[in-house]
């Protein structure tokens, strides 16, 4: 045996999985919900995005590894009213004419706890951008997984409600953001 084919096999042995245990996951849209909810007069106000897609890359063993890539279809928003639906896809909220898609990427994923991770990453909407922070549980099933989780992020941040909608007495500033998620192993 060579040197060059013993050192290559006790990196093997030292190394079995190396970076081969990252694992990349795709969306299963049917079993997965993106759900929002906003405050009208200290009132829940609940919405769903419809259309998503998540994109994943995670070696659970691994702290500070992995990719998050979140993309939203805005124009997907269901506030499960047709009033608040038209009024949503105005310019003083989300402004669906020109901002269709509101993206999340995030390169810095942390274990918090044993099935609990923090995605740290930059969510663009409405062509703002802001640092969020989105934790989430994890559990994983042979070649299935759920993420679940959230987070909190203010509407003034990306200018959602402008105009007369500015203050935050009717509506509210915090937009609270739920997840539950449904992940496969991609081929």
């Amino acid at each position: 045996m060579t040197a060059r084919r013993l050192a290559a096999l006790l990196a093997g042995l030292a190394f079995p999985f190396g970076s081969a245990c990252a694992a990349d996951w795709k969306l299963e849209p049917v079993a997965s919900r993106l759900e929002f909810a906003a405050t009208f007069e200290k009132t829940p106000a609940p919405g769903v995005f419809r259309e998503f897609d998540v994109k994943l890359s995670l070696d659970p063993a691994q702290d500070d590894a992995g990719r998050l890539d979140v993309t939203i279809n805005v124009a997907s928003a269901d506030m499960a009213s047709a009033d608040i639906n038209k009024a949503i896809a105005g310019p003083e909220w989300f402004d669906f004419a020109r901002f269709r898609q509101a993206e999340f990427h995030a390169t810095e994923i942390r274990r918090t706890q044993p099935n609990a991770f923090v995605a740290r990453g930059t969510l663009t909407l409405k062509g703002a951008q802001q640092p969020v922070e989105v934790p989430f549980s994890w559990s994983e099933s042979g070649s299935t997984a759920n993420m679940e989780g959230k987070f909190v992020v203010k509407r003034g941040a990306f200018g959602i409600g402008t105009g007369e909608w500015t203050t935050t007495t009717t509506i509210g500033a915090d937009v609270t953001v739920t997840f539950k998620v449904r992940l496969r192993k991609a081929a």
